[in-house]
């Protein structure tokens, strides 16, 4: 028996929907990681709406402006089609925020975004930080490890997929 699909589903942004091109604030350095236009079309053709949840610390650190990000969400959107509400924590590591991930709330403002409980929501992501922010809120996470995810975070992992759309098959979402 598969599991009920979550009613919401959250992703990482860099290294998780697109390749991660350190504090990226260009559109044309955005490019989608294989399978994310399929797999938001698989969401969207299930009903079950998306959010993305990133961290951003280049804002703090001078590196790129928020225009410079909502720029790139805007591109990814041309690319792979709607990513509902979009959360970014605009802070840097030591700034103490209750945003950034690990911390539970970019997820919190999501859920809340799309009129979901957490813990009705998956957070797809990249690193354990991305778990972290998932365990925090009450939400499921799935880890979709990419060449800097540590050992160490994929152990930790209460999931792990080897892609986007088996991460989707774990969480139960209709093919």
């Amino acid at each position: 028996m598969s599991p009920r699909a979550p009613r919401a589903v959250l992703f990482d942004r860099d290294g998780t929907l697109v390749l991660d091109v350190p504090y990226n604030g260009d559109p044309a350095l955005v490019q989608p990681v294989p399978q994310a236009a399929e797999a938001l079309a698989r969401l969207r053709a299930a009903g079950i709406p998306t959010a993305v949840v990133t961290n951003q610390s280049g804002i703090a650190r001078g590196l790129l402006t928020r225009a410079d990000a909502d720029a790139c969400h805007t591109r990814l959107a041309e690319l792979v089609g709607p990513l509902g509400p979009v959360m970014v924590c605009e802070h840097g590591p030591d700034d103490g925020c209750a945003c950034r991930k690990p911390a539970p709330g970019l997820v919190l403002q999501a859920a809340a975004a799309l009129g979901v409980a957490p813990q009705d929501c998956a957070v797809v992501g990249d690193i354990g930080a991305d778990v972290g922010a998932a365990l925090a809120a009450g939400a499921r996470p799935v880890l979709v490890p990419t060449a800097v995810t540590r050992q160490e975070e994929v152990d930790a992992a209460p999931d792990v997929a080897p892609d986007l759309l088996a991460a989707l098959d774990l969480l139960g979402v209709p093919a």
